[in-house]
């Protein structure tokens, strides 16, 4: 199966998770593809001072891979700057967020899988 870019669904939310300004999200993967095992895997763009609030993940975990610019994690309260190549793992349980603090936009790609 090849899905072309404008067959993907995309969607913009607004202070996700309590953040600040939007997130927009490039559905990558939806629903049954996912066979029960997961529900995202995405490519988010945060603008400048744009962030996802702080959040658990509660019978699922999260990835989220930086492609592009920089920015700060809320990794279960310690602050850590993250830029393109690095990876952020949340688990069962755990908390996070991440805000872009750069003067770019940050791109990642999130996959929430099932625990």
């Amino acid at each position: 199966m090849i899905k072309r870019n404008e067959q993907l669904s995309r969607e913009v939310l607004q202070n996700r998770f309590g953040g600040k300004g939007e997130v927009s999200i490039v559905k990558l993967i939806e629903g049954e593809q996912f066979q029960g095992k997961g529900r995202l895997f995405a490519h988010n763009t945060l603008k400048p001072g744009c962030s996802i609030g702080r959040h658990q993940h509660n019978g699922d975990v999260e990835a989220y891979y930086i492609l592009k610019g920089e920015g700060t994690v809320d990794d279960n309260g310690v602050m850590t700057t993250v830029r393109a190549g690095d990876v952020v793992f949340t688990g069962n349980g755990e908390f996070h967020g991440i805000e872009n603090t750069g003067r770019e936009n940050l791109e990642m790609i999130a996959l929430v899988l099932f625990a």
